[in-house]
């Protein structure tokens, strides 16, 4: 059967759709608030800093698209649980709260260790689970469908040095990628991660211009250059859309061939 071009094109729309998007104040979170709105998705953001989940709900606002306001610390499990549930509906979680303190292996606190894992893993559990029966209730749900998109890294799929802990928190994001993929099927819940590689961002800049560390990456990226977060995001967009609707429990790598190696 032949499918029309525009038909195709439709199936990247989330018209229609409420989306979650954690960590929604900068970096990734933002712009894919940004381009979800665009795509026709209701946004609602979350993250601890309410200033910045204003003034992006009002940049979208202002380019006529949806967005409400709930700010929330994600490692509060109550928080979280209480939030999700007032939502009115639940069609996307983008589960993209995260941190990293790089440090040798032998300096890790158990201070800094639990912190890690804390945001890393634990919240990105509770936050998805809450996710979950707030989708499960929609009586339409195995018609509807919906679509849950865990943001790891390229280190979930290698490790490094002087990221013992993120590497192991962003592995464990994949194996519950794949664990839930399979349990929700059966719901027409889908559930895949995006793993981009380093992205270049005015706040990551000065990190990337120091001459070790910044040859250190590119050294390590086939195609000799930095994510933008467009590529990134693009990618979310994919998973999260109809366009996707085959496409459970795997990993989109975004990272210029690093773990091609």
């Amino acid at each position: 059967m032949s499918i029309a071009h525009g038909d195709i094109a439709a199936r990247f729309r989330l018209d229609n759709r409420v989306a979650l998007i954690t960590g929604a104040g900068r970096g990734i979170g933002r712009s894919v608030a940004i381009a979800f709105a665009q795509a026709g998705a209701e946004v609602w953001l979350t993250a601890r800093t309410q200033r910045e989940l204003d003034e992006l709900a009002a940049e979208i606002h202002a380019s006529g698209g949806r967005a409400q306001v709930a700010a929330c610390d994600v490692t509060d499990a109550a928080a979280v649980n209480k939030m999700i549930a007032a939502l009115p509906s639940l069609d996307i979680l983008i589960n993209n709260a995260g941190m990293n303190l790089p440090e040798p292996f032998v300096n890790v606190t158990e201070e800094r260790l639990d912190r890690v894992m804390n945001l890393n893993v634990r919240s990105q559990f509770i936050v998805a689970q809450a996710a979950v029966k707030k989708m499960l209730e929609a009586a339409d749900r195995k018609t509807r469908g919906g679509a849950i998109v865990n943001i790891t890294s390229q280190m979930g799929h290698v490790g490094a040095e002087n990221r013992t802990v993120y590497c192991m928190t962003k592995h464990a994001i994949e194996g519950l990628t794949k664990a839930l993929g399979v349990e929700l099927a059966p719901h027409n819940i889908r559930v895949n991660s995006v793993a981009p590689t380093f992205v270049e961002t005015p706040m990551t800049a000065p990190m990337f211009a120091k001459g070790d560390f910044g040859k250190w990456v590119h050294d390590r990226i086939p195609m000799g250059r930095l994510g933008q977060l467009d590529e990134v995001v693009g990618a979310v967009l994919f998973a999260a859309s109809p366009a996707a609707s085959l496409m459970t429990g795997t990993s989109l790598i975004i990272d210029g061939g690093w773990t091609a190696r």
